[in-house]
């Protein structure tokens, strides 16, 4: 029994040694960044076993209150830098030596692979170069007859709450209204989520996200290993959902791949190829249609090359359009003269009593209905935080802690969601006031990024603010959006969601 307490007792200081070790040269060359009180070899640990998904946000913010918009903390081998500080983001994000994510994106990986989300170095610029020509306005001209398509099925479906007195649940609504969008502009497929809630890939789709989530929301989870001798169960059921997903978009992919095959070699007409549904159409180029045409130092992408990045597209495109939209549209049922004004803009562009046309050119138009959906994002941006991982030593300058250097192997965390609500930034910063995007002048365009912003910036966010104001659109054209139901309450998660969901009220519009 003495020898056993003595090996655990020497094993423990082994691994505090190591533990000390490796993170020595981090906290002494960040020792004159504040922060929490750390307990030597542990740090403060803690904290972080008090912190919960729910607490995470707000113990965030009071942090900056008590350490200043750029601090740190670290507890074991983990040593992070938290910022919401727009001078500090702005250096960090605008770097293209700071591309490489937090190993927080690696839960992902079963799923997503190492696409455009979560690939750093050369892959991601090649990959990245390969996909930006894919939103190009003459390509997102053809996607608003998908937009307008998918939410007329929406206005549909939400006729039976518009009973003007009874709260629901948009969340539901928009989401599978936004995967059946993506689903289509990203693949050339349609899955039918807003008809037939038993498909198997839309089912498989809303499963992993919520599984995903889940996992994100419990720390200890993050680790694939943990998860797997934890929850076995649940580990098996996160691979078979997985191996479906995968499955359909190899298979979706097989199948355009014989059709340009057969175009190129003059068996297929242009005109037979047009009205190939299942895969997409001449006329609806999806983005796999682009990935399926190029080709990386004189090599095409593999099968496995193209999964990546379209079920990469099938996430984002999917969660992140669905919360801003859920948050715009529950926070335009709180705000009745701003739906108003809302109103008046659609009516003023297209006609009081006309059908909504939708270019390119009108959208733009629609003003008052950006700043809407961009003070939507300031108060609820879809992704909260953003991570960053130091891979070699990063300079920077700081009016308040002063100049420094962050060595390699520390982790970042911008909080987003913090950094666009500094009362230093933003008058009022918890009030929702549209108008405050008016004035072109805000200071640093690293504000206001709640689609990120440098290298790495969102590079789907004009597709997403056509889809958002197509949508909202066919919605309050329809019908008026009443105050009924609690509260949003956001939380964090892979992306920002509600705990109380996003509810509101509907009556048909006169």
């Amino acid at each position: 029994m003495y020898l056993i307490i003595v090996s655990l007792i020497a094993v423990l200081f082994i691994v505090g040694y190591h533990i000390d070790s490796y993170t020595k040269h981090l906290r002494k060359a960040c020792k004159h960044i504040p922060g929490p009180f750390s307990i030597p070899v542990l740090g403060c640990v803690g904290e972080a076993l008090t912190i919960t998904p729910k607490k995470f946000l707000k113990r965030t913010f009071e942090n900056n209150i008590k350490y200043g918009t750029l601090h740190k903390a670290w507890s074991l081998n983990h040593f992070c830098v938290f910022s919401s500080n727009a001078e500090f983001n702005e250096q960090l994000l605008a770097s293209s030596r700071t591309i490489t994510k937090d190993k927080l994106y690696d839960m992902l990986k079963p799923w997503l692979g190492t696409g455009l989300l979560i690939s750093s170095g050369d892959k991601w610029h090649a990959r990245r170069k390969i996909i930006t020509p894919t939103f190009h306005f003459t390509i997102l001209e053809k996607f608003l007859e998908i937009f307008e398509q998918q939410s007329t099925i929406l206005v549909e479906n939400l006729s039976a709450k518009a009973d003007g007195k009874t709260p629901f649940n948009m969340a539901p609504y928009i989401s599978a209204a936004t995967l059946d969008i993506i689903a289509e502009t990203a693949m050339g497929v349609k899955v039918n989520a807003q008809i037939d809630k038993n498909v198997p890939y839309s089912s498989a789709v809303e499963e992993i996200i919520k599984l995903m989530t889940w996992r994100f929301l419990n720390i200890h989870l993050h680790s694939d290993l943990v998860f797997s001798i934890l929850h076995p169960f649940k580990k098996l059921r996160q691979t078979k959902i997985i191996k479906l997903m995968h499955n359909f978009t190899r298979g979706v992919i097989e199948n355009r791949r014989k059709t340009l095959e057969n175009s190129f070699s003059g068996q297929v007409s242009v005109a037979s190829e047009s009205e190939v549904d299942d895969v997409g159409s001449k006329k609806h180029k999806a983005l796999l249609d682009v990935l399926l045409q190029s080709s990386i130092e004189g090599q095409p992408l593999t099968d496995e090359d193209i999964r990546e990045e379209v079920d990469t597209f099938m996430f984002e495109g999917h969660e992140t359009t669905s919360t801003a939209l859920g948050f715009t549209l529950h926070l335009l049922a709180q705000h009745p003269k701003v739906q108003q004004k809302v109103v008046d803009e659609l009516n003023q562009i297209y006609g009081e009593n006309n059908p909504l046309d939708f270019t390119l050119r009108n959208l733009n138009e629609l003003k008052y209905m950006e700043h809407v959906i961009k003070e939507s994002m300031r108060l609820y941006p879809p992704v909260p935080l953003i991570g960053r991982e130091i891979t070699e030593d990063f300079k920077y300058t700081h009016s308040s802690v002063g100049n420094g250097v962050l060595p390699a192997g520390t982790q970042v965390i911008i909080s987003i969601f913090n950094s666009m609500r500094e009362s230093q930034l933003f008058e009022n910063p918890s009030e929702f006031i549209p108008e405050r995007h008016e004035s072109t002048n805000t200071g640093s365009a690293y504000s206001f990024i709640p689609f990120s912003a440098g290298p790495r910036n969102c590079i789907g966010q004009k597709f997403a603010m056509y889809e958002m104001k197509v949508v909202i659109s066919k919605i309050i054209r329809q019908y008026e959006l009443l105050p009924l139901g609690p509260d949003v309450r956001p939380l964090l998660g892979i992306v920002m969601r509600s705990e109380t969901g996003m509810h509101l009220g509907l009556q048909m519009r006169k």
